[in-house]
């Protein structure tokens, strides 16, 4: 072999002192039960030391294999799904495969196959139940699929990858009627997503359990001037203000901030307000937000782990990853009524 030649896997062999059988099997991962775990070590030793990568395309051919997934999620632009995609790409990455980002037109909307035949193109989907109507516009049913935030029960994929929402929910309602707020103002994204469903109804729940405790809605658009101009209408409404605002969102929570302070509403000593999924925002606002920390890098790469698993054949098991209210200075104890 010369200096400036590629290694390959004969002379992985011939340094090894094995057949070429027998190095396939090994980087092929398969060599349990059929080679020594010396031998395998061996191989491993001889590969490192001569600087030996596969030839990926031309096992791709013989597979049929593109090694690319397909992350398909509602917006580019939001911190949450960006940081999905991290640790996405990042266990894809290590073990050989690339990660297309594809966002759904409109957030929620139909899209259009962004290959001339997605399931000749791609080896798997990953996809936020956010973004689900967007699964039969690029053919996604005949390949493997991971739904992320989307119900086990009802869910088009081979398994679901969750944060515990519910539970997320049920926390922050927990902290605010413990610090005495009975009159809650559920500012929820006016968004058609099982997520979203699962955060009213377990808040719901948790204020319905506290004797005196009442919860009202109010819908808007994700996003901080909609959220600021909904919280603008909610405390300028004659009647008594909420003492306390539960945000679908962290982007709800700081148009709620915004508003309020824009009226003279202290955050916290009138008005608590936590918010969702702790992103930059959360900590670049002031007071700091009180919010539900959800692991999004974690969450990406458990999803993406999940659809490799399924791409190999085999039956990934449904998870739930847990989520922690992080509080920071948005509450406070609710003010004494006179």
């Amino acid at each position: 072999m010369s200096a400036a030649s590629r290694p390959t896997s004969k002379d992985v062999a011939r340094a090894a002192g094995v057949s070429q059988a027998a190095v396939s099997l090994v980087l092929g991962g398969k060599w349990p039960g059929r080679v020594s775990a010396a031998t395998a070590e061996r191989v491993r030793e001889a590969a490192r030391a001569l600087g030996y990568r596969p030839n990926l395309a031309a096992r791709d051919l013989r597979t049929g294999r593109t090694r690319t997934a397909l992350l398909v999620v509602p917006a580019l632009t939001n911190e949450f799904f960006a940081r999905v995609h991290a640790g996405a790409a990042s266990v894809a990455a290590a073990h050989g495969f690339g990660v297309l980002l594809y966002p759904s037109p409109e957030g929620t909307g139909p899209a259009t196959d962004p290959f001339a035949s997605a399931p000749a193109a791609l080896d798997g989907v990953l996809a936020s139940s956010m973004a689900a109507q967007a699964l039969s516009g690029i053919g996604a049913g005949a390949l493997p699929l991971v739904m992320l935030d989307s119900d086990p029960a009802t869910g088009p994929g081979t398994a679901t990858v969750n944060l515990a929402i519910a539970d997320g929910m049920r926390q922050a309602a927990g902290h605010l009627l413990g610090l005495g707020h009975r009159d809650l103002v559920h500012l929820a994204a006016d968004v058609d997503s099982w997520t979203f469903e699962v955060r009213a109804a377990a808040l719901a729940a948790s204020v319905a359990a506290v004797p005196g405790a009442r919860l009202r809605t109010r819908r808007c658009a994700l996003g901080v001037a909609e959220a600021q101009a909904a919280v603008t209408a909610l405390l300028t409404a004659p009647g008594e203000r909420p003492t306390a605002l539960v945000c679908d969102d962290d982007l709800l929570a700081a148009g709620a901030c915004k508003a309020a302070r824009r009226l003279g509403v202290r955050v916290p000593g009138e008005l608590s307000v936590t918010g969702f999924d702790d992103l930059t925002l959360a900590t670049a606002i002031e007071p700091e937000l009180t919010t539900v920390t959800l692991p999004a890098e974690e969450f990406g790469a458990r999803g993406m782990a999940a659809l490799l698993t399924a791409v190999d054949g085999g039956t990934p098991a449904d998870e739930e990853l847990p989520v922690t209210l992080t509080v920071r200075g948005s509450t406070g104890p609710a003010l004494a009524r006179s």
